[in-house]
């Protein structure tokens, strides 16, 4: 379903400065063909969302090293053939 506040490309594009001063106050659906296409973020949110991928990616990262070491202590109580 598409947003009430979603904005179609050719629009986005003629009014640019309008949604570029709308964006510092929400995200901004842009839509192309009845379909979301992407957003418009300000600074702001574009900021505090690559914080929050950073600090995912930080997580799955100290997870998949935590299977790892399962993995190779697994290894080590098996008997060598």
């Amino acid at each position: 379903m598409i947003p009430p506040n979603a904005v179609p490309a050719a629009e986005f594009t003629r009014n640019f400065g309008r949604y570029r001063m709308l964006a510092q106050k929400a995200a901004i659906p842009v839509t192309s063909h009845g379909r979301i296409t992407g957003y418009f973020l300000g600074p702001d949110e574009f900021e505090a969302f690559e914080k929050f991928r950073g600090r995912r990616n930080s997580f799955e990262t100290v997870e998949r090293l935590a299977e790892k070491l399962r993995a190779v202590a697994t290894e080590a109580r098996l008997p060598r053939v």
